[in-house]
């Protein structure tokens, strides 16, 4: 489960280090505009990166396609109502159907970009900082100058997005949690109790270091969360749906709230590589009826369809999630809501397991001396972690405001700007004429529109949030 809600985490691959030299390559030089450039080009051009990959144990292409699937529904789906009561029902599904066609472009070149990269320097896998870094240490002066750094600034961005994916699931799981309580004793509890009662349970459930025991809740988790979805429909398709108060076209300053939800629920950039990397016929994840494109098209499908009747549905009143819009003295409701706050709250865990990856094993543990009880520091680390999105939900408890914020803050860099910019560095020194333009100009107007929805996806939030508790 994740991202959004995604759980990302269960798919981690090794760092790369993009750094050391491949073997067996030469330096070829090359003139642009008088100045002498350097491009690593392998002396095999037949290398198969596919060919030379060993993975313990290999997925199919139905495993992966069923990790994309469960990857992508979560609180993402649930809050996709709200993001339509943001666009308007029209505007809302064809926004939705657009921005997975462009995520789903920007997958295809960012592991197009990983293959090429690979064959050249002789490696079989990379993971997404160092497809970044080893990219932008082929492409123009500009770009090699920032190639020390960018795998960092990823690293920051997939940090800063696990978690706020953890924040949201604090979120979803304590406002579940207050609208069951509410319901049964008639009060209102203040949400943040909710999230003070769950913080113990949160801290112990991510001291659990290895995955292999997470597994069984993750498969668990999705079992609840599929009978939970069902149940949610039949609520939905109840009564018949109509349009009357429900608006075709949104208001145009709502539209960044709608592109940061939909991002945040869209995309999985974070398990893409991983995915890859772990298949057994890894040229089957690409293609026009591959395994992505299959994945994408399901997701999309579901996305429109949870959004626009969710919408049509509860129209203007519909909250974060559409969970909390399920009548409030239904037995069955309730058991909905108390199932998926326990799915969510289970796969905590693995949804923060990225984020205590990148801090512990790229930049605490290589700064601690070998006398270092690094047992302790890690179990430190882990309860930090905790403690970050817990004291962030507590500050913001708001579901809808927090998927639009981090989807537009994290998402518009990782899922549509880095890979535009990965594409035009692998191919710099090795398009020319209408391929070059074709280039530039495709992966310009990707980043134009990564930087757009970044900086005014993340205002529009930000002033939501502060108008919101500022009242």
């Amino acid at each position: 489960m994740s991202k959004n809600g995604h759980s990302n985490a269960g798919f981690v691959s090794e760092h790369v280090d993009s750094k050391k030299p491949p073997s067996n390559c030469y330096s070829l030089e090359m003139a642009e505009n008088g100045a002498t450039k350097s491009a690593i080009i392998a002396k095999d051009p037949d290398y198969n990166p596919y060919e030379n990959r060993e993975v313990e144990h290999p997925t199919t292409n139905y495993e992966t396609l069923f990790h994309l699937l469960k990857g992508s529904l979560g609180t993402g789906i649930l809050a996709m109502p709200n993001a339509f009561k943001n666009a308007g029902y029209l505007t809302g599904s064809i926004g939705t159907i657009v921005i997975g066609f462009i995520c789903t472009y920007c997958i295809h070149q960012l592991v197009k970009a990983e293959f090429e990269l690979c064959r050249r320097k002789k490696i079989p896998s990379m993971n997404y900082p160092a497809v970044a870094e080893t990219a932008m240490g082929e492409g123009p002066k500009l770009f090699r100058n920032c190639a020390p750094y960018i795998g960092t600034v990823v690293n920051t961005f997939l940090l800063i997005y696990q978690l706020g994916t953890c924040c949201v699931y604090v979120v979803f799981v304590a406002s579940n949690i207050k609208s069951i309580v509410d319901a049964v004793y008639e009060t209102n509890v203040d949400v943040r109790l909710c999230m003070i009662i769950i913080l113990l349970p949160l801290i112990l459930i991510n001291w659990v270091r290895n995955l292999k025991y997470l597994a069984p809740f993750s498969t668990l988790a999705n079992a609840i969360t599929m009978v939970s979805f069902g149940i949610i429909c039949y609520y939905i398709f109840r009564e018949p749906l109509d349009t009357d108060g429900k608006e075709a076209l949104g208001r145009p300053q709502d539209f960044p709230l709608f592109f940061g939800t939909v991002l945040f629920a869209l995309e999985a950039i974070g398990v893409i590589l991983p995915l890859e990397n772990e298949m057994k016929t890894p040229k089957r994840f690409g293609g026009s009826c591959g395994v992505l494109n299959v994945s994408m098209i399901l997701i999309v499908f579901l996305y429109v369809g949870m959004g626009l009747f969710g919408y049509l549905k509860y129209g203007g009143d519909v909250l974060g999630s559409i969970t909390l819009n399920l009548p409030a003295n239904d037995i069955l409701a309730q058991c909905v809501k108390g199932m998926l706050a326990f799915a969510i709250y289970i796969t905590h865990g693995l949804a923060c397991y990225v984020a205590i990856d990148i801090t512990w094993n790229d930049y605490v543990c290589k700064r601690l001396s070998a006398q270092s009880n690094k047992l302790f520091w890690e179990y430190a680390v882990r309860t930090a972690l905790v403690l970050v999105t817990f004291l962030l939900a507590v500050a913001i408890p708001n579901l809808e405001l927090f998927i639009s914020l981090f989807g537009a803050l994290c998402l518009s860099a990782l899922g549509l700007a880095f890979p535009a910019l990965i594409q035009i560095s692998t191919h710099w020194y090795h398009s020319k004429g209408l391929r070059k333009a074709w280039l530039l100009l495709s992966n310009f107007v990707l980043i134009i529109v990564g930087i757009l929805g970044l900086v005014i996806g993340t205002y529009t939030s930000l002033k939501e949030i502060v108008i919101t508790f500022s009242e």
